[in-house]
């Protein structure tokens, strides 16, 4: 039975770093760049006789994210070879760390850590010309990031969680901008499944470009496998791709040992002592940090009580975020509840009009001070639900000033009492047989009355003023 099975999950995650050049030469750090073979020098392509230099604000970036996961930042690193050949490797090995890298241990979300190293990134191939083979050369050297997590994930969820989770946090740090789409973030999955405690073979599966990938591999990932052991057969250790269409993985080769990459101390590169380096000190990598993830998410819960699917929007995208937290201060003085009111018209609403225009945030027209206006209106009952959202609406396609427009349109709420009063009774004396029916305790019938009231005051009277009054009527 395939719910016997364990899971036992890895990940490799690889992230481009935001530096003015590559890692090894001073040619500028543009992967992304459409016209190939630009960016490109003798040290990138590996001309013989020439000679890489560090870049250091990439080492920094490294250092600075191990300080955000706790981790242990080496005092000695170094650079290693790692021998292949592929023609994305125009030097026949890529420059990375093997036996001492920059970063060991730490953890996020639950996850531990085993390390964090610094290398350059390859070309880019292009296979989609027949018969030939195309290389682009401008990403050939730019500073890579790569974190390797202790074989402790055992579900594709909590996989997804921590790429997720890791992605903000280089975000956060302003280290990447670890797009997935655009291959600055790639993730890989190493994946085996046992009946014991023990680990079964692994299988890696490479360069997954986005979190929905991520989760469907290994998902298909653990049921080709234990399907392959319920009949009897091996699981091969070997390395597959994602097929993003087929939604499967397939056959690239077998696994490589780390034996098989022949490491070797880089001999062009000198050792590196951190704690000779001041600005690489702890004291003042800490002063680099900035409110990370999981502290905003302490911090919007408890100064706010939101709702944890509003915490993570805000958390998620920082524009968000950044105006919700202008609006709460602009409305710091009215209490926590008018607060949350805002946040659920930023989530609902704003997300859904922005939806409609194909975005994910934007404000249009909008501005921050019309909005806490709007806002205003509301809490003190100038306007009902339907009335702010129709406003809301025109805000955001031209503009303007909430109180103008409510006026214009006629959606200033009514509430005043008398004149409510004696629409109530009306409402009551033209539906007699509802009136017995509340009282022989049919509640619905309260919400027909408030109905009826919205109904003939086209949503312009205040519905708790309302159910109010028709509430005392009925007591009589």
């Amino acid at each position: 039975m395939k719910d016997e099975y364990k899971m036992t999950i890895g990940l490799e995650i690889h992230a481009e770093l935001k530096t003015k050049s590559k890692m090894f030469c001073g040619c500028i750090n543009l992967p992304e760049e459409k016209s190939p073979n630009i960016y490109i020098c003798p040290i990138c392509m590996g001309h013989p006789g020439t000679l890489p230099v560090i870049n250091k604000e990439a080492v920094k970036k490294v250092l600075l994210v191990g300080t955000a996961l706790g981790s242990e930042i080496a005092d000695f690193t170094e650079f290693d070879r790692k021998n292949y050949f592929y023609p994305d490797i125009p030097k026949g090995y890529q420059i990375s760390q093997y036996k001492n890298p920059l970063v060991k241990g730490g953890s996020l979300v639950g996850v531990e850590i085993t390390r964090v190293h610094l290398e350059e990134d390859t070309a880019r191939s292009s296979h989609e010309t027949p018969d030939m083979s195309l290389v682009d050369y401008n990403r050939a050297g730019v500073p890579l990031m790569e974190l390797v997590t202790e074989p402790v994930i055992h579900s594709s969820e909590k996989a997804v969680e921590f790429a997720k989770e890791f992605q903000l946090l280089l975000q956060y740090l302003g280290v990447s901008d670890a797009n997935m789409e655009k291959g600055e973030m790639r993730v890989e999955v190493n994946l085996s499944v046992s009946k014991t405690e023990d680990f079964g073979t692994k299988v890696e599966v490479k360069n997954i470009n986005s979190f929905r990938a991520v989760g469907k591999a290994i998902d298909f990932e653990f049921d080709r496998q234990t399907t392959l052991l319920e009949k009897g057969e091996e699981v091969v250790q070997e390395t597959r791709g994602w097929d993003e269409n087929k939604e499967i993985t397939f056959s690239q080769r077998l696994k490589e040992s780390a034996h098989d990459y022949r490491y070797f101390e880089d001999p062009d590169l000198p050792k590196l002592i951190i704690s000779e380096i001041p600005e690489f000190s702890k004291e003042e990598l800490k002063k680099l940090l900035v409110e990370l993830p999981e502290e905003k998410r302490k911090r919007l819960t408890n100064d706010f009580s939101l709702k944890p699917e509003d915490v993570e929007i805000y958390v998620g995208d920082r524009e968000i975020g950044k105006f919700f937290e202008s609006v709460a201060e602009g409305l710091s003085t009215y209490g926590a509840g008018i607060i949350k009111t805002a946040s659920n018209y930023i989530t609902s609403d704003i997300l859904g009009l922005s939806k409609a225009l194909g975005k994910y945030f934007t404000l249009e027209k909008i501005t921050k001070e019309n909005f806490i206006k709007l806002i205003l209106m509301i809490n003190k009952g100038n306007l009902s639900s339907r009335g702010a959202k129709d406003i809301l609406k025109i805000m955001f396609e031209t503009g303007g000033d909430p109180e103008i427009i409510a006026n214009e349109k006629g959606l200033i709420q009514k509430n005043n009492t008398e004149e409510i009063k004696l629409m109530a009774e009306k409402i009551l004396k033209e539906n007699p047989m509802v009136v017995e029916e509340y009282k022989k305790g049919k509640e619905s019938s309260l919400q027909f009355f408030i109905g009826q009231g919205m109904k003939e005051t086209k949503g312009s009277i205040n519905p708790e003023i309302l159910k109010k009054i028709i509430l005392e009527l009925l007591q009589k």
